[in-house]
């Protein structure tokens, strides 16, 4: 009797592990179909996602994760329990009202003695902006280095969200690239050596109280983590690439180029001779720098000039000021101009705006950081400006219409026409007056300033159109 008992007991057992080992592959076959994607959120609860950070409420309601957005608390995050490197991610999300902001983490992470011990979320975020601004799609840098891609660099995309509806969402984060879709619009591209794997997290954004109560609204979160298949993305869409001297194959296929290889003076000389300066510049570490002599104009080195003249192009370079400097990048640069300082050619202004006096010359503040030197004055934002000793990313578009655009570590900056009746009433009141059409040459070389102060240069790259 007690024998067949104790088998009774042990067919028992071994029925229920079987029953549970049956329902937990079925629910796991259930997540995952057979395209292989699967379901992060399970529609009924909040398993396998955990808050952090801030205390704004998130529950489930209907089929959908509910963050709710709460006065007095600082960014709120609903993480994943998991960390994933490459993945493709897709969801559904719907923000209240025009004014609010919300987010997706990717490859994040979280510093818990940050912020007094209430911890900080840190890492790219695919931003939900329904703002007038409309960066949604584009990709900021949560907790640390903020904006790597805001949405000016792309403004195609701008239109794609839309209001107080559920908008889908694309994110592929595969080896170093991260690139995002609205609603099947292509949005951002970063090219981003951090984090090769971290969490995934929903973002509730702190609020002024006026907003207390708004909500976002979360679904059909799915996410691909084997035998991914990148979409395909527009060749003319922009990419960012922080990578120092470096081009990656979507560029590469896009027709970009490097002006500086960063090792040797391949392809620059100076704007005075065939040969590259012999003092006043030095190349290394990646780095093409000005030296510091007397902080006046070309009176050291000298300017350097690319070997190649250039029409319409698409240039982009990093630099780094230390205090007080002054330099500059010129394009359209003939050379046929006799100067005692400095070449001439438009400039993109570059420069220590609170320590340099030349930032109080001019009119209106058109010699400050990323301004046309003399002409136009750049967008008075401080967001775009990194601080002294940082990196900071310039680019200048010029297309075969002469239209010029300016940015500013992605944030645009100012625009404007060459050889429009607008710039040449510009140019008349300017220093550049006695010059015979000034800024309207066919073609020039691109030219790095040497103004007597010590800044650093890297990743100088070129389209042309």
């Amino acid at each position: 009797m007690m024998r067949n008992t104790y088998l009774k007991s042990v067919f028992k057992s071994t029925f229920g592990l079987l029953l549970l080992s049956s329902l937990t592959i079925s629910c796991q076959q259930a997540n995952k179909s057979a395209d292989g994607w699967e379901n992060l959120f399970n529609g009924k609860d909040l398993n396998g996602w955990k808050p952090l950070a801030g205390k704004a409420d998130y529950h489930v309601e209907d089929d959908a994760i509910v963050g709710v957005m709460t006065k007095g608390t600082p960014n709120s995050f609903l993480v994943t329990d998991k960390e994933y490197g490459d993945f493709i991610l897709e969801l559904d999300v719907k923000l209240e009202g025009s004014t609010t902001n919300s987010g997706v983490q990717t490859r994040s992470h979280f510093d818990s003695t940050a912020n007094n011990g209430a911890g900080r979320v840190y890492g790219r975020q695919m931003d939900i902006d329904p703002t007038a601004r409309a960066w949604t799609g584009g990709i900021y840098d949560e907790g640390r280095r903020e904006w790597l891609y805001p949405l000016d660099l792309n403004p195609n995309a701008k239109t794609a969200y839309k209001p107080n509806e559920f908008n889908h969402y694309r994110i592929e984060a595969i080896g170093n690239e991260t690139r995002t879709w609205v609603n099947g619009v292509p949005a951002a591209f970063v090219v981003d050596s951090l984090d090769d794997a971290g969490f995934i997290a929903l973002q509730v954004h702190a609020i002024p109280d006026s907003l207390d109560g708004k909500k976002v609204y979360f679904k059909n979160i799915r996410i691909q983590t084997k035998d991914l298949k990148p979409q395909e993305f527009p060749k003319d869409v922009y990419v960012v690439n922080t990578r120092a001297n470096d081009l990656s194959e979507a560029e590469k296929a896009a027709g970009y180029s490097l002006l500086f290889n960063g090792k040797d003076s391949q392809g620059w000389h100076s704007a005075r001779g065939d040969k590259f300066p012999e003092k006043g510049w030095k190349i290394e570490n990646g780095l093409i720098e000005v030296q510091k002599s007397d902080g006046a104009e070309s009176t050291n080195g000298g300017d350097i000039v690319t070997d190649k003249q250039y029409k319409a192009f698409d240039l982009s370079f990093d630099f780094k000021l230390t205090p007080g400097a002054n330099s500059g990048v010129k394009y359209f640069v003939t050379l046929d101009e006799k100067t005692a300082g400095s070449a001439i050619g438009p400039e993109y202004q570059i420069l220590d705006d609170e320590l340099h006096p030349d930032a109080k010359l001019g009119k209106d503040g058109n010699r400050t950081l990323a301004s046309l030197y003399d002409l136009i004055t750049s967008d008075r934002n401080p967001r775009p400006r990194k601080p002294i000793g940082e990196w900071n990313r310039g680019r200048i578009v010029v297309t075969p219409d002469n239209h010029v655009t300016y940015y500013l570590n992605g944030f645009k900056m100012l625009d404007f026409v060459r050889g429009s009746e607008d710039f040449r009433k510009l140019v008349a009141g300017s220093k550049y007056k006695d010059w015979d059409k000034f800024g309207e040459a066919e073609q020039g070389h691109i030219l790095l300033q040497d103004h007597g102060d010590a800044v650093a240069f890297r990743s100088i790259k070129i389209k042309e159109f």
